[in-house]
């Protein structure tokens, strides 16, 4: 079971993120926090696997949370709204494994996390600094993004099935 703590300022999301990924078999969020420093609490309390931090939060960025992270052995994944110039040296010096837009389909959440789990790092292109002095750390052939491509048809079948048992449940009328 990987075990996950995410945090995220914007509540609505925070809770999205956590009831997709407990959806998952394999997954299961120990914790929420809503800056980096209840990231850093959690993390130091529950030692899950994996951190997934919104990268701009107050109290305490996702960015700095990542860098504290270090010494706890936790895989940290990075999410944003948008590339901003100089976040990606920053991300490649404090050892995060993924560095992913918020906007990306959220099966890709899931391939990522468990891609990350198996030694990749996964960053989403757009948010490479065409100009980056730490390009050349990047692995080049993007295997772990082509992984999450080739398991679509899984996830997709599996997407259908949650929404299924969601109508099931509520028992939407049909027709």
């Amino acid at each position: 079971m990987i075990r996950i703590v995410i945090a995220e300022d914007q509540e609505m999301l925070l809770e999205a993120i956590g009831s997709l990924l407990n959806l998952e078999d394999d997954m299961e969020v120990v914790g929420q926090a809503r800056n980096g420093e209840e990231a850093l609490v959690l993390v130091s309390r529950f030692k899950p696997d994996v951190c997934i931090m919104d990268i701009e939060m107050p109290e305490m960025s996702g960015l700095e949370a990542a860098d504290a992270l270090k010494q706890f052995g936790c895989k940290v994944i990075l999410f944003t709204t948008f590339a901003r110039t100089g976040y990606f040296d920053r991300v490649l010096q404090a050892d995060v494994r993924g560095y992913l837009l918020k906007d990306s389909p959220s099966e890709e959440l899931a391939c990522s996390i468990r891609s990350i789990m198996n030694g990749e790092r996964i960053y989403s292109p757009e948010l490479i600094d065409k100009e980056s002095n730490s390009t050349e750390r990047v692995p080049g052939d993007g295997q772990g993004q082509m992984d999450c491509t080739t398991q679509q048809s899984t996830i997709n079948g599996t997407v259908k099935s949650y929404i299924s048992t969601i109508i099931d449940k509520i028992k939407l009328p049909t027709g």
